[in-house]
């Protein structure tokens, strides 16, 4: 009796045992479908907000599609302060050619195209935005801060100069303009397609305008990027940037939040570019510029002539202190060691024309209204050994900048 008795208790004792294990199982299973659920709620909350009505859609080869939306449904207008906002017209002088000097350099191309543009074209009265993919909210370290470039604190620097913001995870290499109220830049960038290490990693080429207001950096960006994590792929791509509070919480790339107005309906935010230069070869360029109209707002402007869109007033200052022509990295392995592998510019860091990137036909505007190179201008990089920035010499310079970070052999 005593050992049925203990059998009987096992017996119970396993059932009881299975049953909690179920149990368990099938709450732990049910709130990871209601969490997965819910983030599937958020997702298309969020692709619902990003993706605007189309009035025509047009799939590029290279797998973009571009959605052609009324120019005043664009996210822009998704924003408080334009509820009202009117599209400004473009001014007269953004539409005159402001720099006499040759487009092109030695033998360099300007005839850079964006890929999607051999497929369609968009109507009047409408702009192109990249659609955001559920594939891209996906690879996005929150749904939130999508679009936007990842939140870092600034660090101390030995540098003297106190407009100087460093990040800790970016690497930068640039000729810089500063001390005055400037209105405007731009540049001839030359155009690669560089090699980015990890799937977090981004590098761009590119043109800023900067001023600090206490602890804050207000910037606007324009210029050419690698970034696999943003757009899923390692094509290089037309982008934008903004920020009022050092890449905080304000501002985004291209229009994956309120801000930049576009009233172009050819040029396509985050489309990729080409062709692409090549080591001695061929080389393309293509001409960035931005510059403050008399209303306040921030224009950018494409190959000397083509407005893009606008930064309205109600979101940047009406002056920058700072230019800056170059590039950057961002990785968690730059300024440590070992170093990350992900290449600035066109990857080489020694060498001229057809090795090198560069930017050239530099200029900056000021309340002179001139357009002119700047008087006080130095080349700078964070990091030396691993990413250079050289000027070269002569009356209209070229600059010189990027490399292959960790491969170039003093880099840690």
């Amino acid at each position: 009796m005593k050992g049925a008795n203990y059998q009987g208790g096992m017996e119970k004792f396993k059932s009881a045992t299975l049953f909690l294990w179920v149990f368990f199982a099938l709450c732990t299973l049910n709130i990871e479908a209601r969490t997965s659920s819910t983030l599937e709620r958020e997702i298309e909350a969020k692709l619902k907000l990003l993706n605007k009505p189309a009035v025509k859609s047009i799939k590029s080869e290279d797998g973009d599609i571009f959605d052609c939306v009324d120019i005043y449904k664009q996210p822009a207008f998704d924003h408080p302060a334009l509820q009202n906002h009117r599209i400004q017209r473009i001014p007269d002088f953004l539409l005159e050619s402001q720099n006499s000097n040759t487009v092109g350099t030695f033998n360099a191309s300007s005839e850079v195209f964006q890929t999607w543009q051999k497929s369609g074209s968009c109507p009047d009265g409408t702009v192109p935005i990249r659609r955001i993919q559920k594939e891209d909210l996906l690879r996005a370290a929150s749904l939130d801060r999508f679009g936007q470039k990842p939140q870092e604190s600034s660090v101390n620097s030995t540098h003297t100069n106190s407009d100087f913001v460093h990040l800790k995870d970016r690497s930068d290499a640039y000729l810089q303009a500063y001390g005055y109220n400037f209105i405007g830049a731009e540049a001839n960038i030359n155009v690669w397609n560089p090699r980015v290490d990890k799937p977090e990693d981004f590098t761009t080429a590119q043109l800023w305008l900067k001023a600090t207001h206490g602890d804050n950096l207000e910037s606007v960006e324009a210029g050419w990027m690698v970034n696999p994590k943003l757009y899923g792929d390692h094509s290089t791509r037309l982008f934008i940037y903004w920020t009022k509070d050092t890449y905080k919480s304000t501002g985004c790339f291209d229009l994956t939040c309120s801000g930049f107005v576009q009233t172009n309906k050819a040029v396509g935010l985050g489309g990729a570019l080409g062709p692409i230069s090549t080591p001695l070869g061929q080389q393309y360029e293509i001409n960035f510029g931005i510059f403050l109209d008399n209303a306040g707002n921030w224009w950018l402007k494409l190959k000397r002539a083509i407005p893009v869109g606008y930064w309205p007033k109600e979101f940047l200052g009406q002056s920058a202190t700072i230019v800056q022509w170059g590039g950057q990295v961002y990785s968690h392995e730059v300024k440590t060691k070992p170093h990350t592998g992900t290449q600035m510019g066109s990857g080489e860091a020694s060498g001229r024309f057809g090795g090198a990137c560069y930017m050239s036909t530099v200029r900056i505007k000021d309340y002179s209204q001139m357009l002119k190179y700047p008087q006080l201008v130095y080349a700078y990089s964070a990091e030396p050994d691993c990413y250079r920035a050289l000027k070269d010499d002569g009356t209209d310079p070229l600059f010189y900048f990027g490399g292959p970070g960790r491969n170039l052999p003093h880099c840690p």
